[in-house]
C-alpha cells in the first residue's frame, strides 16, 4: 500500500462503503424478521370476537356495576362497537388491572428512523469503530517509519490497544443488556469496538510474526487461531456487523502492515485460519455473504505474487489447496458440515466457492508455466471437485468450472512456444527436441488421462442417481466435452494438427466408449434427464468420429466431419427429440461456413488438377448432401430457426460447389486467374438452374429459406449475365475465341440461358407477381436475340467477333435473321396460345423495323436495300393476316330476315 494520503482515503473510502452495505442488508432482513414475528404475535394474540349483546342487556348490565369500564386503547377504537363476552346475566365489563396478557393488543411498530436518526445512532458509530482500528494501525505504521519505539513495545502497545477495544466491547455490551432501555436496530456500539480490537489482535499477532520474528511459526500459528476462534465467538453474541468487520480487517491487514519482502507462507498460514474463523462463523449463522466475501478476498489473494520471476508455486499452491478444503467442509451444502439442501438443486455459494478455488488453481499453473508442484495440485482439486460433487449435488455446477480450467490449462499448453514440441508419429529430429518421455510432456499425458477417465467414467455412472434432471445432464456435458477438449489439446500440440494416425486410434476408441455409454443409457429405465444425457453421449460419439476422421486424413477432411456430425445430430433429434439437438446441428453448421470462410479452397494448394473429381467435390460436395440430408431430418419435427440454418448451409454450399467446380474448370486448377466467357457462362446455367430447382421445392416445402435461396440466385444470374456476359466479356467488345460454328461459347453463354430463363419465368409464374416473371422472360428474350446476332456475326467473321467490316450483306443478315426470330416467336404463341410469346414476337418485329428504318435504309444499298424492305413488308403483311384469319377471326353476322306483313 502506498504511504501517500490519497492511496489512505480511498482504502478508508472502500472500507466504509463495503460495511455500510453490509450492515445494511442485515439489518433490513432484521426488520423483516420483526415485523413477521409481530404480526404473528398479533394474531396469536387477537381475542375472539364475542356476539353483539342486546342494548337492555348491555344498559342493565352497566348500572348494575361498581366500576367504570377501561378506556378503549388507540388500537381498539376501531372495534368499540364490540361489547366484551357476558359469561353470566350479571357481569360487568372487566377493569382495567383485571385484563390479562393475552388480551392485551401488541403495539403498532415504531416509525422508521429518518435521515438525522441514521447519522447520529449508526453511522457515526461505525466510522468510529473503523476510524478506532485504523488509527491503531496506522500509529503502528508511523511509529515504524519514525522510528519511536522499539518492535517489542510496538508489539506490546498494540496487544495494549487491542485488549482496551474488546474490554470496552464487553463492558458496553453487559451494561446494555442490564440496561432497560429496550433493543434497536441501531448500530451496536459494542459490536464496533469488539471489531475494531479484534481487527488491531491480527495486525499485531501478524506483526510480532511476519515482521520482527518474536513468534515462531507455532506460536503465531496458535495465537492467530485463538483470535479467530474469539472473533467466532463474539460474531455470535454482537451479530453480523462485528463479522463484516472482522473479515474485511483481518483480509486488509497484511496490506496495512506489510515488510519488505513478502513471506507467502506466513501470508497463507494467516489466511486459512481467517478464511476457516469466517466460514465457520458463516455456517453457524447462515451467513451467505460472509462465505462470499471470504471467498472473495482469498482470490484476490492469489495475483500479488504471480506477477513475479521467482513465483513461489507452494505457498500458492497451499493457499487454494486449503481454501478449497475450508468451503468443502463448510460451505458446500450436504457434503460434510454445510447446510443441509434439498435433493436435486444445484446451490450457487456451493458450486462457485470450488471453482473459485479452481481458478486459482488455473492462474497459478498459467502463471507458473506448468511446473511440476502447480499441475499435480491442479490435478488434486480437479479430482476433488468430481468427489465433491459426487456426494453433493449442489456442488455439481462446479463441474463447469473444472471442466473449463481443464480445458484452458491445455489449450495454453497447446499453443505455447516452448522448445518441447513434438510431431507424431515420425517423431522430434535428434537433438532438436525432447522425447516422449520428457517430464513436461509425460506429466500432460497423465493428466490427460486421469482428467479424460475421471469426467467420462463419472458422467456415464452419476445417470440415474438423482431425481431432478438438471444434475445428471451437467454430469453428461461435462463427460462428454472434456476428454474431446483434451484429445484436440493434445493433438494441436503434440501432432501440429497434421496427420496422425495414433490420434485417430484413441478417437475411434473415445468414441467407442461414447457409443456404448449411449446404448447402455438407452437400454435403462426412464429417468429425469435421462433422454438428453443419451442424446449427449451419442453426440459426443460422433463428435469423436469425426476426429478420428480429420486426424487420420487431410486437414479438407475437418471440413465433412465437421458436416457429418451435423448430420448425425439431426438423425440423433430425430430419435430424442431435444431442442438442444437442433440448435447443435446448427452450430456445426456455422463452423464448416467459418471453416470455408477461412480457407475457401478447402486444402489450400493441394485442390488437384482433375477437372470436377478434386478436392472441391469432397469438400463441397459432402457437406452440400449432409445439410440437405440434415433439413429433412429436422424438418419432419417443425419449422424453426437451427432448420434455417442448417437449410441455408445447404443452399450456400451447393452453390459454393458449382461456383469452385466451374472456376477449377475454366482456369484449368488455377483458382487465382481472371474470369473468362466460359466461365460467366457456366456460372449463370448452373446458377439459373438451381434457381428453378429452388422455386420447384419452395412450392412443396414452403419455407422462407428456400423462398428466398431462389430469388438471391435468379438475382446473382442476373447480376453475371448482364455485368459479366453482355459487358465484361462480351465477344463484340473484347477479343475472344468463341469456338465452332454453331457447338461454341455462343450456344453456351447465350442461348442455354435464354432458354434457362424461359423455364424459370414458367417457374415462377402465378407463385410470384406478374411483374417479376415478365422481367425474367424478357431477360430470356433479351439473350435470344443476342444469340441469333452473335451466331450471324460468327457466320461472317469466324471466331473473333471485335474485329473486321460489317458488310451489306451481313446488315441485310441481321434484318432477315430478327424477322426469321419474330416469325417463329409468333407461331410459337400462335400454336401453344402463348400471349406473352406474341408479344415477344411483336418486340422483336418492331426492332426489325427500327432496324430497317434508321440503320439498313442508311449503311445498305442496291439490291440489299429493297431486299429488306421487301421481306419486310411481306412478313408484315403475313403477320397482319395471321392475327385476322386466326387469332382474331370475327362472324360475320347474317342480315336480318325481311319482315312480311300479316
Amino acid at each position: 500500500m502506498s504511504d501517500g494520503p490519497f492511496d489512505v482515503f480511498a482504502l478508508i473510502i472502500a472500507i466504509i462503503a463495503f460495511i455500510i452495505a453490509i450492515k445494511a442488508s442485515s439489518q433490513t432482513a432484521e426488520l423483516r424478521r420483526r415485523l413477521s414475528s409481530l404480526e404473528e404475535t398479533f394474531h396469536a394474540q387477537r381475542p375472539v370476537q364475542p356476539p353483539r349483546i342486546p342494548a337492555d342487556v348491555w344498559a342493565e348490565a352497566s348500572a348494575t356495576t361498581s366500576t367504570a369500564p377501561p378506556p378503549l386503547v388507540p388500537q381498539a377504537e376501531a372495534e368499540a362497537e364490540a361489547p366484551p363476552l357476558l359469561a353470566t346475566e350479571d357481569v360487568s365489563p372487566p377493569p382495567l388491572e383485571a385484563s390479562t396478557e393475552a388480551d392485551a393488543t401488541p403495539p403498532l411498530p415504531a416509525p422508521a428512523p429518518g435521515f438525522e436518526e441514521r447519522l447520529g445512532t449508526r453511522w457515526v458509530v461505525w466510522i468510529g469503530g473503523l476510524a478506532l482500528a485504523l488509527g491503531g494501525f496506522f500509529m503502528v505504521r508511523y511509529s515504524i517509519e519514525a522510528g519511536l519505539v522499539g518492535p517489542g513495545v510496538r508489539v506490546f502497545l498494540g496487544g495494549v490497544f487491542a485488549l482496551a477495544l474488546l474490554g470496552a466491547g464487553e463492558w458496553s455490551r453487559r451494561k446494555e443488556s442490564i440496561s432497560s432501555i429496550a433493543a434497536l436496530p441501531i448500530a451496536n456500539i459494542p459490536a464496533i469496538l469488539t471489531a475494531a480490537g479484534t481487527a488491531v489482535a491480527f495486525a499485531t499477532i501478524y506483526a510480532a510474526y511476519a515482521l520482527y520474528g518474536f513468534l515462531v511459526p507455532a506460536t503465531a500459528f496458535v495465537l492467530l487461531g485463538l483470535v479467530a476462534l474469539g472473533t467466532l465467538a463474539a460474531a455470535l453474541l454482537h451479530g453480523p456487523a462485528l463479522a463484516g468487520l472482522g473479515v474485511v480487517g483481518a483480509f486488509v491487514t497484511p496490506i496495512l502492515v506489510s515488510s519488505g519482502k513478502p513471506d507467502y507462507w506466513a501470508l497463507y498460514i494467516y489466511l486459512a485460519i481467517v478464511t476457516a474463523a469466517s466460514f465457520g462463523l458463516a455456517r453457524i449463522r447462515l451467513w451467505r455473504w460472509l462465505a462470499v466475501t471470504t471467498i472473495a478476498f482469498a482470490v484476490l489473494w492469489i495475483f500479488p505474487g504471480l506477477d513475479t520471476s521467482d513465483l513461489q508455486v507452494a505457498p500458492h499452491a497451499f493457499h487454494v489447496i486449503a481454501g478449497f478444503i475450508l468451503a468443502a467442509l463448510l460451505v458446500v451444502c450436504g457434503f460434510m458440515f454445510g447446510p443441509t439442501i434439498e435433493d436435486g438443486e444445484i446451490e450457487p455459494v456451493s458450486s462457485g466457492s470450488l471453482g473459485a478455488y479452481l481458478f486459482g488453481a488455473m492462474l497459478i499453473v498459467l502463471s507458473s508455466a506448468h511446473a511440476d508442484l502447480a499441475l499435480i495440485a491442479f490435478t488434486l482439486l480437479v479430482g476433488a471437485t468430481l468427489l465433491v460433487a459426487w456426494r453433493a449435488p449442489a456442488a455439481t455446477g462446479a463441474l463447469g468450472a473444472a471442466a473449463a480450467s481443464v480445458f484452458v490449462v491445455f489449450a495454453e499448453w497447446a499453443v505455447r512456444a516452448n522448445p518441447d514440441m513434438l510431431v507424431l508419429p515420425g517423431g522430434p529430429i535428434a537433438g532438436i527436441a525432447p522425447t516422449a518421455i520428457d517430464g513436461a510432456v509425460t506429466l500432460h499425458l497423465v493428466m490427460a488421462a486421469i482428467f479424460a477417465a475421471g469426467f467420462g467414467i463419472a458422467g456415464f455412472l452419476a445417470q440415474g442417481r438423482s431425481n431432478s434432471a438438471i444434475i445428471p445432464v451437467v454430469w453428461s456435458v461435462a463427460g462428454v466435452a472434456t476428454p474431446i477438449a483434451i484429445l484436440v489439446a493434445l493433438y494441436a500440440r503434440i501432432a501440429h494438427l497434421d496427420r496422425s494416425i495414433p490420434f485417430a486410434i484413441l478417437a475411434v476408441l473415445l468414441a467407442a466408449a461414447f457409443g456404448a455409454a449411449t446404448e447402455a443409457l438407452a437400454r435403462r429405465e426412464t429417468r429425469p434427464g435421462a433422454m438428453i444425457s443419451t442424446a449427449l453421449f451419442a453426440t459426443g460419439t460422433l463428435g469423436a468420429l469425426a476426429l478420428a476422421l480429420t486426424f487420420a486424413l487431410e486437414k479438407g477432411w475437418l471440413t465433412i466431419a465437421l458436416a457429418l456430425m451435423s448430420l448425425g445430430t439431426a438423425w440423433i433429434s430425430m430419435q430424442r427429440p431435444i431442442p438442444f439437438l437442433r440448435w447443435l446441428a446448427a452450430i456445426f453448421a456455422g463452423l464448416v461456413t467459418a471453416r470455408i470462410g477461412y480457407d475457401p479452397r478447402i486444402v489450400g494448394d493441394a485442390v488437384g488438377t482433375t477437372p470436377i473429381f478434386n478436392w472441391l467435390l469432397w469438400g463441397y460436395g459432402l457437406p452440400a448432401a449432409s445439410f440437405w440430408a440434415a433439413s429433412l431430418f429436422l424438418r419432419r419435427r417443425g419449422d424453426d430457426a437451427p432448420l434455417r440454418m442448417v437449410e441455408s448451409a445447404a443452399i450456400l454450399f451447393t452453390a459454393l460447389l458449382a461456383f469452385m467446380e466451374i472456376r477449377h474448370f475454366a482456369t484449368g486448377g488455377n483458382m487465382t486467374s481472371a474470369p473468362s466467357l466460359l466461365e460467366f457462362a457456366l456460372q449463370v446455367c448452373i446458377t439459373l438452374a438451381m434457381a428453378i430447382g429452388l422455386e420447384r421445392l419452395r412450392q412443396r416445402s414452403r419455407s422462407v429459406v428456400h423462398n428466398v435461396g431462389a430469388v438471391v440466385l435468379t438475382a446473382i444470374a442476373g447480376l453475371i449475365s448482364v455485368f459479366g456476359l453482355l459487358i465484361l466479356e462480351n465477344p463484340l467488345l473484347w477479343r475472344t475465341d468463341v469456338g465452332g460454328a454453331v457447338f461454341n461459347l455462343l450456344l453456351l453463354g447465350y442461348a442455354l440461358p435464354a432458354v434457362l430463363m424461359l423455364l424459370l419465368s414458367y417457374a415462377v409464374a402465378g407463385g410470384r407477381g406478374k411483374a417479376y416473371a415478365n422481367t425474367i422472360a424478357g431477360g430470356a428474350l433479351l439473350f435470344a436475340l443476342a444469340y441469333v446476332t452473335l451466331e450471324i456475326r460468327r457466320f461472317y467473321h469466324g471466331p473473333i467477333l471485335s474485329t473486321g467490316v460489317t458488310t451489306g450483306a451481313e446488315q441485310y443478315t441481321y434484318s432477315i435473321g430478327w424477322l426469321g426470330f419474330g416469325v417463329v416467336l409468333l407461331g410459337v404463341g400462335i400454336l401453344v396460345n402463348s400471349e406473352r410469346a406474341r408479344l415477344a414476337s411483336a418486340v422483336v418485329i418492331a426492332l426489325t423495323i427500327l432496324k430497317a428504318f434508321v440503320i439498313d435504309m442508311s449503311t445498305l444499298t442496291g439490291v440489299y436495300r429493297a431486299l429488306s424492305f421487301m421481306c419486310l413488308g411481306i412478313v408484315l403483311v403475313a403477320i397482319g393476316w395471321l392475327y385476322q384469319r386466326i387469332l382474331f377471326r370475327r362472324q360475320v353476322a347474317p342480315p336480318p330476315a325481311p319482315q312480311t306483313s300479316t
